[in-house]
């Protein structure tokens, strides 16, 4: 058999201070691997938008949530940053999470987990960025922007910014148990615990 040996980098903190370098890594990493589709969590743009200088010509999609999950009827995402993300060719989906949908309505309503947050939970395990970086995979499978029989980089974060690059054979939300995380390229190597 043939071995895979590559970097992996464990950053010491969490958060968008790890954004360019997360970023810069997963580029490394899909050139040599061939991948032209990435994935990218960024509610506010400013990651999309920095995600859109360094990956120039990819297919690049910025999964920015939904409008209306902090404040109804609320966009965060800033006028500027979503103008650099399409000017330079970039995609931005807005959706529901796909692990957070109507379990989390009925979370809220009656005070009690769903099969949706169970799964977010476990991911969780190896950092809220994988959990991310999975979720917003299947988002991108989701909206067709992405196909499902190719390798992408999906990047997360915890709490803004890019802090975690996967490297993933993406799925439909409907069919999570297909996916394949195929290697991690960065992630913080520790983190707040999570309620």
């Amino acid at each position: 058999m043939t071995e895979i040996i590559t970097e992996t980098v464990y950053f010491e903190g969490i958060g968008a201070v790890n954004s360019r370098m997360a970023l810069e890594l997963a580029k490394k990493r899909a050139d040599t691997l061939g991948i032209r589709d990435v994935v990218v969590a960024s509610y506010t743009g400013e990651t999309g938008a920095l995600a859109s200088e360094i990956f120039r010509g990819y297919n690049l999609i910025v999964v920015a949530g939904m409008v209306g999950f902090m404040e109804p009827n609320q966009d965060r995402m800033k006028a500027e940053h979503k103008k650099t993300i399409e000017d330079s060719g970039g995609k931005i989906i807005r959706a529901c999470h796909s692990f957070g949908a109507l379990g989390r309505a009925v979370n809220k309503k009656f005070n009690t987990i769903q099969v949706d947050e169970i799964i977010a939970h476990v991911l969780r395990l190896f950092g809220a960025g994988v959990k991310v970086a999975c979720e917003c995979a299947c988002m991108a499978a989701d909206a067709g922007l992405i196909s499902t029989d190719r390798e992408v980089v999906s990047l997360g974060g915890n709490g803004g910014g890019a802090d975690t690059a996967v490297i993933l054979l993406p799925c439909n939300t409907h069919r999570f148990f297909d996916m394949r995380i195929r290697e991690i390229v960065c992630k913080p190597r520790s983190w707040e615990r999570l309620r």
